[in-house]
């Protein structure tokens, strides 16, 4: 289907001819996501996001209001990304209008003395550390890496990552925001709809982000994010990041009062004690069970490739070969990161002393190995600024995540084995990569500081070829087919599939409603159909927006 020339010609006259295209070149760029969702890749199938009718790049909050106006007169869907980090940011379905927001790439204020920054939707996590800490400030950086939006991922995702220990979670960080709404209305929430500022997004009156975020955000389904406030935390570092090396073994070289340690455990109990031990006690500045994402049997041997820029993927084999590898390979089955950054000195010696009394407790211990300098100075990098996701995809070019256990430490330690187990016997028979079944990477921490981890088994494939995609489909099936019989419920490999189908499509309503039916709490997204028919009567947004009929 292709625009109206009247309309297009309207919406030109909104953001002028050079911000505007449905050249079906420009138009295929935008059919292509390289994250979760990687399945769509390939040549196999007819498997890329639906080509939408015209991208418009808007450069302010009133242009985006102007042309939601419109597409509400003509009842044409829009759908607004800021940097695309899965094929949920892309249209969903046909007669839609994609609208590319990284003109609105603004830091409009950092207010250092009550720690907030405020900012538009094309502002990436890298950016708006760079500024927070040359004024001693910190801001939280998504799992998915520092080169994606902070607005989506405080309004409209996930927002889950290392700093969520120190930090707090992107839905914590979240204060006002100026939300233009399906209708075209604008709203601007808490104190910023009472002249007050954007120092508070809960009130004076009702709060609104439930309303506005939904489960796990509404994916740009719900109108667009034009600007929101950010809560920023203590920067206890120098002003700019003093970072060496060349690709990939970029590190950097703080002060004494950062360390960066791997930890590991004689057992999951053990573990999970740990994991409690640290909240209790409030050390801790990042905590993550990061380099698990190259998998329990690969990942030492991927730290030595990606810490030696004079050694590759076709190293691998060879390393696994090295008996010291597989030393640190076994010692650190159990295992997760953890950065400490004290305040001032003593508070430094306090949080090492308590550390070493907690592994003392549980019969852990620092794994030396990532101690060395030139490892030590990478994880560090690593997981401060998270500027290495590329690695994400290194071995075959696509991943997704599988299972997702989110709940208390004691939860996912339960389960991890049998889980890692489960995968384990699948990458045997040469779908995805075999990485040594678990591959469970996540968070040390949840809201507040504590309370949760999450465990996302990557799973890494090859979207090129035919067989590894349908087997790694085949395998997504059994895992939610294993989620369900144990109890688990639906995991991520599910919640993902809302982008694609069997097809790789977007699946259709019936079987996204067996997915919502699996729920824990189906009545979560009977609610959401409610607040849909509400705020989005001609039903502009996308698919993406989880809902459930009556």
């Amino acid at each position: 289907m292709t625009l109206a020339r009247n309309v297009y010609k309207a919406l030109e006259d909104i953001v002028g001819p050079e911000n505007i295209s449905d050249d079906p070149a420009v138009l295929d760029s935008y059919r292509y996501s390289l994250a979760h969702t990687a399945i769509h890749i390939g040549p196999y199938y007819d498997t890329f996001t639906p080509r939408g009718e015209a991208v418009l790049l808007p450069g302010s909050t009133e242009e985006v209001q102007a042309i939601v106006k419109l597409c509400n007169k003509y009842k044409i869907k829009f759908k607004a990304s800021s940097t695309f980090w899965s094929a949920q940011g892309y249209p969903s379905g046909e007669n839609t209008i994609q609208l590319d927001m990284r003109r609105m790439d603004r830091i409009l204020e950092i207010d250092e003395k009550n720690m907030f920054a405020v900012i538009e939707p094309g502002v990436i996590g890298a950016t708006l550390q760079a500024e927070a800490m040359k004024l001693g400030l910190n801001t939280h950086l998504p799992g998915s890496g520092c080169s994606c939006s902070i607005l989506a991922g405080a309004t409209s995702y996930f927002g889950s990552g290392p700093s969520n220990l120190y930090g707090g979670w992107h839905y914590d960080n979240l204060l006002a925001l100026e939300w233009v709404m399906p209708t075209g209305e604008i709203l601007r929430t808490g104190s910023l709809g009472a002249g007050c500022g954007w120092f508070c997004g809960e009130g004076p009156g009702p709060s609104m982000k439930g309303v506005a975020r939904g489960f796990l955000g509404a994916k740009g389904a719900m109108g667009v994010f034009t600007k929101c406030a950010i809560k920023l935390f203590a920067w206890p570092g120098p002003q700019t990041l003093p970072v060496e090396g060349t690709i990939p073994a970029y590190r950097v070289s703080l002060p004494d009062n950062f360390k960066a340690y791997t930890v590991a455990f004689p057992s999951w109990r053990a573990w999970a004690d740990a994991a409690h031990m640290i909240w209790d006690a409030g050390i801790g500045y990042l905590a993550h069970r990061q380099f698990n994402m190259f998998g329990r049997d690969l990942k030492f041997a991927m730290i030595k490739i990606l810490t030696d820029p004079t050694k590759t993927l076709g190293d691998l084999e060879e390393l696994l070969e090295d008996p010291e590898v597989q030393k640190v390979t076994q010692e650190s089955m159990r295992d997760f990161q953890i950065v400490l950054a004290g305040m001032t000195r003593r508070d430094m010696a306090w949080q090492e002393k308590v550390l070493d009394e907690i592994l003392r407790r549980t019969g852990g211990w620092k794994v030396e190995a990532m101690n060395e300098p030139e490892i030590h100075d990478w994880a560090l990098l690593y997981l401060i600024r998270l500027g290495h996701k590329n690695l994400n995809l290194v071995y075959a070019g696509g991943y997704d995540g599988c299972f997702g256990f989110l709940g208390a430490p004691d939860y996912g330690t339960t389960y991890v084995e049998e889980a890692a187990e489960f995968k384990r016997e699948w990458e045997k028979r040469g779908a995805i990569v075999e990485a040594g079944g678990d591959c469970m990477m996540g968070p040390i921490g949840g809201q507040g500081g504590g309370g949760t981890c999450l465990w996302e088994n990557f799973t890494c494939f090859d979207p090129h070829d035919k067989d590894s995609v349908e087997g790694t489909l085949e395998f997504f099936d059994a895992c939610t087919e294993l989620g369900l019989k144990r109890g688990w419920g639906v995991g991520m490999e599910k919640w993902n599939a809302a982008a694609r189908g069997p097809d790789g499509r977007t699946p259709p309503k019936e079987e996204r409603d067996r997915i919502h039916l699996a729920a824990p709490q189906p009545s979560v997204f009977r609610y959401q159909h409610r607040v849909k028919e509400a705020l989005n009567p001609n039903d502009l947004g996308d698919a993406y927006y989880e809902t459930l009929e009556d």
